[in-house]
């Protein structure tokens, strides 16, 4: 069985592409439904912006009941995934939905694709609706421009009954979009009531606090480990051909950099590493930015006010200053850069640690000599990393207000039928499709063929997921390394003070930060200096940063902290 991706797809996407719709949604919120007020009078449940947390949020959140339809070869230790290394045979495949939960109603889905979309009438959707007892109408969209998509939509009059948003769109407008425009899942899912949908019942409790939006349980939620999914990954077959030691420093890497790029052979030391810098040094998380702001000996501090920030953002600059990043990653949206990785012409690159996986089975025949492997990220003088967890959610699916009970049940059907865990009938099917039709077994192991390729897609599985796993039994080697680097990493990580809230910022000030990603990238390329980093920031606190960090640090003190 395929792992699940409780990774998206752009898993360190650029910030900007989180822009394009939020003034569309401004208006979506405008037009009929008031603006959202500054966190001030009113309770929290009449409240649009802040968040939700402590004894609110457990008001709210279901009952968390595990399942153990199948231990795990490898238990998630350290906030890590679990981890799945053999392959289950079709007969000791469990049933996690004993009986069909839809009421043959009809629902419609806009999900994102990435990729072409299959018929409307494929073999996989209709045993999907067959199995679950739904007749599921699909909008899916392209995936690389569906914050556009997503604005508009939000922005019109007809939403339709289910939509999936992408956590890296939940910025500007659309928090505030998604509180007007979607319903409270709570009299369907909170406290005992979720054990009506077993499967869903079995999502970790800190993915559904992240589901909270307006002080109402709004959305479905794609669980994610917390432990960082963004990983430097390096040729392990070139290292040990030419006798290189991993780096264990921020100067180390520099020394290696400068020995390992050949220009004039088209060989250079790594891609763009600034995120891994980042991590290296010790800055809190960029994906989220509730998470861009942490207590510090007293004081609520932002990423960008800190030391550690501008050294990582040196520490990047003298990487390209020395020749030592291959030249299309200075120019940017040139080219990919794990096809750089895997060509040789870069031996370091950082990705989402999907990478791991995909890149070992895509080279697997074409060139037998190739290894991949993650180094682990260390503190930048060579003492252990400072790391800090992510949302332990990252992908969310709601349902429209105007929708009936009849179909937020059969929609909740569909959801706690494709969190079906590993090992379950159902994740087989969600996964693989039809035996036969899209796959056949090979080896003991499940092979799609093109027809499974072409239609089973990643639909289904964006409306609901599991707790996170990873399983690889074509690659058990690849499955374990990926878990176990979790376990390590996850043992140096800590969580910031809004860790696992979805916070809504105020309007007059939820684009304030909005310029620092293109100048990091400026800064770091030598077009900028650090010092109009430092320039920026002081802008930032005069034009309503200070004000920012008053606001939340008013929202830790009424509803404290997720973290624990």
């Amino acid at each position: 069985m395929t792992p699940n991706s409780s990774s998206a797809p752009h898993s360190s996407p650029s910030r900007r592409s989180f822009l394009a719709s939020t003034a569309v949604a401004a208006a979506a919120v405008a037009g009929g439904v008031p603006l959202l007020a500054a966190c001030g009078g009113g309770s929290r449940s009449e409240r649009k912006d802040g968040a939700t947390s402590g004894k609110e949020a457990a008001k709210i959140l279901p009952t968390y009941v595990p399942q153990n339809v199948v231990e795990p070869d490898i238990p998630s230790k350290n906030g890590s995934s679990a981890g799945f290394t053999a392959a289950i045979a079709a007969a000791q495949l469990k049933t996690s939905v004993p009986e069909k939960l839809g009421k043959g109603g009809t629902v419609r889905i806009m999900a994102p694709l990435w990729g072409s979309p299959p018929p409307s009438d494929n073999p996989w959707y209709k045993a999907m609706n067959e199995a679950i007892g739904v007749t599921t109408q699909w909008q899916n969209q392209d995936g690389n421009t569906y914050d556009e998509k997503l604005g508009a939509v939000l922005a019109s009059s007809d939403i339709p009954d289910v939509v999936v948003v992408p956590g890296w769109n939940l910025t500007g407008k659309i928090p505030s979009a998604v509180n007007a425009k979607f319903a409270d899942l709570g009299p369907y899912l909170s406290g005992d009531r979720v054990k009506d949908y077993p499967n869903l019942a079995a999502v970790p409790t800190d993915a559904w606090q992240r589901a909270i939006f307006g002080g109402a349980l709004r959305g479905i939620p794609m669980p994610a480990p917390f432990v960082p999914n963004i990983a430097p990954f390096y040729r392990q077959d070139v290292f040990a051909r030419r006798g290189w030691q991993v780096p264990k420093s921020a100067d180390e890497f520099l020394a290696w950099a400068k020995e390992a790029t050949a220009a004039k052979s088209k060989v250079w030391a790594c891609d763009d590493m600034k995120w891994t810098a980042f991590q290296v040094f010790g800055v809190f998380p960029g994906s989220d930015k509730a998470l861009w702001w942490n207590m510090v000996d007293g004081t609520l501090v932002n990423r960008i006010e800190t030391q550690e920030y501008l050294e990582a953002l040196e520490w990047t600059r003298k990487l390209y200053a020395g020749g030592f990043v291959h030249p299309d990653a200075f120019a940017q949206n040139q080219g990919d850069s794990g096809n750089r990785f895997t060509s040789g012409q870069v031996l370091v690159y950082n990705n989402d640690l999907s990478h791991w996986y995909s890149k070992t089975a895509e080279q697997a025949k074409q060139n037998p000599e190739f290894k991949i492997s993650a180094m682990d990220i260390f503190g930048a003088d060579g003492s252990a990393p400072k790391l800090f967890a992510q949302q332990p959610a990252g992908i969310f699916t709601f349902v429209s207000k105007k929708a009936s009970e009849a179909v937020v049940r059969d929609f909740l059907a569909i959801a706690n039928f494709c969190a079906g865990p590993y090992g379950t009938k159902e994740r087989m099917l969600v996964d693989y499709g039809i035996e036969g039709t899209h796959f056949t077994y090979q080896k003991g192991l499940p092979v799609k063929n093109d027809t499974g390729l072409n239609q089973v897609t990643s639909a289904f599985d964006l409306t609901g997921d599991p707790a996170p796993y990873i399983a690889h039994p074509d690659h058990p080697d690849i499955a374990r390394a990926q878990v176990e680097w979790q376990q390590r990493m996850g043992a140096f990580t800590t969580k910031t003070s809004f860790y696992g809230l979805t916070v809504t910022e105020p309007s007059q000030w939820t684009n304030l930060a909005d310029d620092f990603e293109q100048l990091e990238d400026d800064v770091v390329r030598g077009r900028k200096k650090v010092s109009d980093v430092q320039q920026a920031v002081s802008e930032w606190k005069s034009k309503g940063g200070d004000k920012l960090r008053d606001w939340y640090r008013k929202l830790l003190d009424e509803t404290g902290s997720a973290a624990n």
